[in-house]
């Protein structure tokens, strides 16, 4: 199907020199060969967001990302989520429907494909491996939903994935510290786009969460937040731009993934199988560190958030993370029994931020051209695996990725970007990438 956003071939980028001085030294790119699966229209004003991929078991892929209007709100072809399959292994793409339910992530249940949306958790259905889309429902009523294209477990019979959901908004500015992780859990078996097949967790917001927020004294010895707070506004820091300032948001977390731990032997087993660990995006203006919050289902049902607790006794809400600082995602290998991580490689978070390079976006912190790979038995320690992408510049992105496996294969969805792009946040490229036999990158 050829729309305004897909061309009719398919163009595979290959780079078979890796002499320049980009790839010098001994890391090698694991997949920088690529296939462009949607091209923005207009790179400067229409940018593509939220990519998400499933591969389904008879081999096919299915992928979605959004186009954005956020800096021409006239335009509205082809707004939207875009959903498309593949059954080639990503060489080539059909598109099959676009739905306006906000940053939607896809889901694999008791035969059928879904799709939720961050406008009031709207879901639609596929029985037919994604050729064709149900109409959006709503799940709930209310607004202030965040999520992007994060993962889901299966344990029990059920469905877990968690959103997010902006509490009581005081922050004049961006919402991390509004922000407060919702655990939704269904039986695997159920019909999704079924309010009722849905059961959400009770709340707690990072605002209310942490000691002092309100009176900007967090908990000291982490450097956390980087720069200073100023609950409820954000602060201005030096921008390389002369005359003008970069705004920083208070400290928060946000777009969360979901794991359980397994092994009998962890410090955080829970042999009930009961304990589910989510780790999010760390607002706090530096980098190393995701966010850390766990979830209890209870013999009633019900959910309730917690902080992890060390032998020691003391709470545990940042957790050491490679890449921690920007969106990751984490997928479980059953295989290996471990946990890979892709996410963002920060190179220098310590250059001044009236210093940094132009092509840069917003504050040091924020480097999103580097896509790498991390494995861990342990959801703590994290071993570097390998490099997956770089754009040729730090303002074209390889980033926000998705990813599932395929056999020996990782399948990757990546906001991308290249000279065109508006920056390195507002790319232009939804990019496909394999690392082919990645169980073999472990050491």
């Amino acid at each position: 199907m050829k729309t305004l956003l897909h061309l009719a071939c398919i163009t595979i980028f290959c780079i078979p020199d890796f002499s320049s001085a980009l790839f010098a030294g001994p890391i090698r790119p694991l997949a920088q060969e690529h296939v462009v699966v949607a091209e923005s229209p207009d790179p400067q004003k229409l940018p593509l967001y939220n990519p998400t991929i499933l591969r389904l078991p008879s081999g096919r892929l299915v992928a979605g990302y959004s186009l954005s209007n956020k800096h021409n709100k006239k335009h509205t072809e082809g707004v939207g989520m875009h959903f498309l399959t593949s059954d080639d292994g990503g060489a080539t793409w059909t598109e099959r429907a676009v739905h306006r339910i906000g940053q939607a992530r896809l889901l694999l249940a008791g035969g059928a494909v879904y799709a939720l949306g961050s406008n009031k958790l709207a879901i639609i259905r596929s029985d037919d491996a994604g050729a064709t889309w149900s109409e959006p429902v709503p799940l709930v009523k209310e607004t202030g939903w965040h999520q992007h294209a994060a993962n889901f477990i299966r344990a029990n019979g059920n469905i877990y994935l968690v959103v997010e959901r902006a509490v009581n908004r005081e922050i004049k500015a961006w919402v991390p510290g509004d922000l407060a992780p919702v655990l939704m859990r269904a039986r695997e078996d159920s019909d999704l786009t079924k309010p009722q097949s849905w059961t959400f967790s009770a709340e707690v917001a990072f605002k209310d969460l942490v000691p002092g927020y309100r009176q900007n004294t967090l908990p000291d010895y982490f450097g956390v937040p980087f720069f200073p707070m100023n609950f409820p506004e954000a602060v201005n820091i030096p921008s390389r731009i002369p005359g003008k300032n970069l705004r920083v948001a208070p400290p928060g977390w946000l777009e969360a993934n979901i794991a359980q731990i397994t092994d009998p032997d962890h410090y955080w087993f829970d042999p009930a199988g009961r304990t589910f660990h989510v780790l999010l995006r760390a607002h706090t203006g530096g980098t190393g560190y995701a966010a850390l919050c766990t979830f209890t289902e209870h013999a009633d049902g019900s959910l309730t958030p917690s902080l992890q607790t060390a032998p020691s006794g003391k709470k545990i809400l940042w957790l050491p993370m490679p890449g921690g600082q920007m969106r990751f995602h984490i997928t479980h290998d059953e295989k290996t029994k471990l946990y890979w991580l892709l996410g963002s490689q920060a190179t220098d978070s310590m250059t001044r931020s009236d210093r940094l390079p132009p092509e840069r976006y917003a504050t040091p912190s924020n480097e999103r051209h580097r896509l790498v790979l991390h494995f861990s038995k342990n959801l703590v320690d994290w071993c570097f695996a390998g490099v997956v992408a770089i754009g040729d510049t730090p303002g074209q992105a390889r980033h926000y990725a998705a990813m599932d496996i395929d056999g020996d294969d990782l399948v990757i969805l990546s906001r991308s970007g290249d000279a065109r792009a508006k920056n390195a946040h507002d790319g232009n490229l939804i990019t496909f990438h394999r690392v082919r036999n990645f169980r073999a990158l472990v050491y």
